[in-house]
């Protein structure tokens, strides 16, 4: 009998530019950062970070401190050089040559994990669709940078066989993947227009939020729950359930894949077939990790991206979650008129229906 043995997790070193932005301070997005790299199942075995007042047009980090990061690589034996800044391809190019690993930057590393986590026909397709866009754009996969890549963070999703073929192909896979997601937005359109259906309400949010604990509680799914984990990402492919608000009404609760800070464009793109639920939506419940004093920013950055997709002036209810874990003191600081519910406990829940009721037609 033969006994699968699982690979050991790769050392990564983390490596970041800090611009010292006041408005974008780099420290919470940088811990965000090692969460996603933990996510992705690298061991986080060391970090650099290189303070400039802007970023090195040749190397990203100027060639002293490449060569510096190169050395602290080997000190700790890592095996792959995660970079914060997203990658320029001639930044690129020229850091590969002095630090001999595999280097992923913030978006390999967020498209990696939409890899892993991608369960539905359609999820793998819009990941795959994205990553062949971002390698297509960024030179990543052409001659000696594709031989480098190897296995691991970064490569998941399309196969290193994908990665492997001339442009041209790459090209054909693009225009393959797009077509079958524009049937699928054909399909969910065509689902939608079927006849009278109850009021459609999204939950919308960062990662990690809780979006899919409180989809739980709400609907009571039981064994029928949408898939929970303390992880980025865990949701990518939306769940609806059917849940009672009240007064003999019900309504369509979606779960949608979660934001992040800087959400790359290529992910919206691939999604947008998925994010089209959010503009059919009646009410957009923008949920809140209220445990999180990152807040603020988590916050500003979901309304960022409803701006994108032209769907912020929609009806939205400000829902802060997990507020179990908030002293009393603290829950009383949160804004005012906001939600406060505890997916976990059920605190609030039946305010939160009374008010989804109330902002229906």
């Amino acid at each position: 009998m033969t006994v699968a043995v699982a690979a050991p997790a790769q050392r990564a070193l983390l490596v970041a530019v800090d611009l010292g932005d006041r408005n974008a301070p780099l420290a919470p997005e940088f811990e965000e950062f090692a969460a996603l790299a933990r996510a992705a199942g690298a061991n986080v075995v060391g970090e650099v970070i290189q303070k400039l007042p802007h970023v090195d047009p040749a190397t990203l980090f100027g060639s002293g401190k490449a060569h510096e990061i190169a050395e602290r690589a080997k000190e700790l034996a890592a095996d792959v050089l995660f970079v914060f800044n997203d990658l320029r391809p001639r930044q690129r190019i020229n850091l590969e040559k002095i630090v001999p690993l595999p280097i992923v930057d913030r978006t390999m590393l967020i498209l990696d994990i939409f890899a892993q986590h991608a369960r539905s026909r359609e999820g793998q397709l819009q990941v795959e669709l994205a990553q062949l866009r971002y390698r297509q754009s960024n030179l990543i996969g052409a001659g000696v940078a594709l031989s480098r890549l190897g296995g691991g963070v970064g490569t998941r999703g399309p196969g290193e066989t994908k990665l492997e073929v001339d442009r041209r192909k790459i090209a054909g896979r693009v225009t393959l993947l797009t077509r079958q997601l524009e049937t699928v937005r054909k399909q969910r359109q065509t689902r939608r227009s079927g006849g009278a259906r109850d009021p459609f309400v999204a939950l919308v949010g960062y990662t990690n939020v809780g979006k899919s604990s409180l989809l739980n509680r709400l609907a009571g799914s039981g064994g029928n729950a949408a898939f929970v984990a303390d992880q980025p990402f865990a949701t990518l492919d939306p769940t609806l359930r059917r849940v009672y608000i009240g007064d003999g009404r019900n309504v369509r609760l979606a779960d949608t894949v979660g934001f992040i800070t800087a959400l790359p464009k290529e992910l919206i793109n691939a999604f947008r077939a998925t994010l089209e639920e959010l503009e059919n939506a009646d009410l957009l419940l923008h949920v809140i990790d209220a445990s999180n004093p990152d807040w603020p920013r988590q916050r500003a950055s979901v309304e960022a991206i409803l701006r994108d997709l032209h769907v912020d002036e929609k009806p939205t209810l400000l829902v802060f979650n997990k507020v179990d874990r908030l002293g009393t003191g603290a829950r009383a600081e949160l804004p005012a008129g906001a939600l406060d519910v505890s997916a976990a406990s059920g605190d609030g829940l039946d305010r939160l229906r009374a008010a989804i009721l109330e902002r229906l037609p």
